[in-house]
């Protein structure tokens, strides 16, 4: 192979210049990198706002390679035919890009690299997306965490690898191969209407992300341990889209909430726990694939959950008119920002799989379609924890009451003001925008009356844990 072969670095979900390791050691060469970034069919399976939320990187990504005199290069196909395409046309004699662990990419990637060094390319895979890789972290016995905090003891103070600075320069090479238009990919069709309304709660790109990293430090880290918990205030980092879609590296937010800890602000011990419980719902869905789409504690198997879509009860969930109003206004926040505050995740998630006995993955593929914060790991191990199915689950005979919820952290009702119209003689724009956000069949207008709860909370925590006394778990 040449020394002056250019060298392809596919991006998936690693869309920065900073700490990013497969470009760095690819600039590193200073031989000509090139850019690319595939649409597969792995990248065509995606539901609506995850899909939509990636072309918008993707095009922020390409303008920010533009600005390094750099480009990016935008091809549909098969990944490996696209690669070998590429290959052929540009001389190219190496291609880097960054390990993914879901089972679906890690068996595309691992048959690309073992048909590319067939071919005498060097195809290489490095770290990035995680700070502790699935198999790097082991328990004493020598297997898997099955409990977060164990998890959390055994990596707390492992040394994370500072992050590396972004390449000063890419050198271009000779000629650039043809590109797809990225507008032709048409990624956020299927957002409709809905993408114009969830536009502007975007933070795109990894500038924004930096930005929103150092507002978090300088001003909202020291309180996260409480605020954390209200959902009208704004008290968390927001940075799980950017996460998503590596717009920023947990190593960057991770050394920023230790510098945090290191100046007395107790919160970040709090907000470092947060970023271990991503890295900890990757571990398991590594070594446990199943947890994406069966219940990873195998004796709820036979649990007998609801799992038609179609009822009322589901619809009036999804349409954030459940007659809860923290249910509903976390179900209306989702539909017009493309995110949900955790509390407001938990809620309508106990909601869901307990007043309601609905399957949770009802409730996943629903947080699919809406989320552009959407992560594979997290959503199927947030909807388990929630439904008692999962790891490290919430028992299940604890049974999130939404109104004392409400009482608890949304006392002043900023919350559901600001997200519910109904009722209300000034609505709140944000209220508002769910009404132009919504499909039109759904037939809602802010006029209409607010509905009655679908069901009593007693009712339902009592045929919830009426089902699960009756079940040998």
């Amino acid at each position: 192979m040449s020394d002056t072969a250019p060298i392809l670095v596919w991006f998936r979900r690693d869309l920065r210049m900073t700490d990013h390791p497969a470009l760095h050691a690819a600039a590193q060469t200073g031989r000509p990198v090139i850019p690319v970034f595939i649409h597969d069919d792995l990248v065509e399976g995606l539901a609506a706002a995850p899909k939509w939320r990636l072309g918008l990187g993707v095009g922020s990504f390409a303008e920010t390679l533009r600005e390094k005199a750099s480009r990016l290069v935008l091809r549909k196909g098969d990944a490996l035919e696209v690669l070998q395409d590429l290959i052929a046309q540009t001389g190219a004699g190496a291609v880097y890009w960054s390990r993914l662990y879901d089972p679906e990419t890690t068996k595309r990637d691992s048959q690309i690299k073992e048909t590319l060094k067939e071919a005498g390319i060097d195809a290489q895979s490095f770290a990035g997306h995680l700070m502790f890789e699935p198999w790097t972290v082991e328990t004493k016995a020598g297997g898997y965490y099955k409990v977060y905090t164990p998890f959390w003891n055994s990596v707390k103070n492992t040394g994370v690898n500072a992050p590396l600075p972004a390449p000063s320069k890419l050198k271009a090479p000779k000629e650039w191969p043809d590109s797809d238009d990225l507008d032709s990919w048409q990624m956020g069709a299927d957002m409709r209407r809905g993408a114009d309304v969830v536009r502007p709660f975007v933070q795109l790109g990894e500038k924004a992300a930096q930005s929103r990293l150092g507002a978090f430090m300088a001003h909202g880290v020291a309180e996260y341990k409480q605020n954390r918990d209200l959902p009208g205030v704004d008290g968390t980092s927001n940075l799980s889209e950017n996460l998503s879609l590596g717009e920023i590296s947990p190593h960057q937010c991770w050394h920023a909430g230790q510098r945090a800890l290191n100046d007395g602000k107790q919160g970040a011990e709090t907000f470092l726990k947060e970023l271990v419980w991503r890295e900890f719902a990757y571990h398991l869905m590594y070594h446990t694939p199943r947890i994406l789409d069966q219940n990873w504690r195998e004796e709820w198997a036979a649990f007998p959950w609801n799992e038609d879509e179609r009822l009322t009860e589901v619809k009036a969930w999804k349409q954030g008119r459940t007659g809860e109003p923290f249910v509903d206004a976390a179900m209306r926040e989702l539909y017009v920002t493309g995110r949900m505050h955790n509390r407001g995740r938990m809620i309508v998630a106990s909601y869901l799989t307990k007043h309601l006995m609905c399957h949770w993955r009802i409730g996943q593929k629903w947080f699919e379609e809406c989320l552009i914060d959407w992560d594979p790991a997290s959503n199927a191990m947030g909807w388990q924890w929630a439904a008692g199915s999962g790891p490290d689950a919430t028992p299940y005979f604890r049974v999130f009451n939404p109104a004392t919820q409400l009482d608890k952290f949304d006392k002043n009702r900023d919350y559901t003001s600001r997200w519910i119209a109904e009722g209300r003689a000034n609505p709140h724009k944000d209220a508002l925008a769910f009404f132009d956000a919504i499909p039109k069949r759904w037939h809602m207008a802010p006029t209409d009356e607010y509905p009655d709860r679908i069901i009593a909370l007693d009712k339902g925590r009592a045929r919830a844990l009426d089902l699960y006394k009756n079940r040998n778990f």
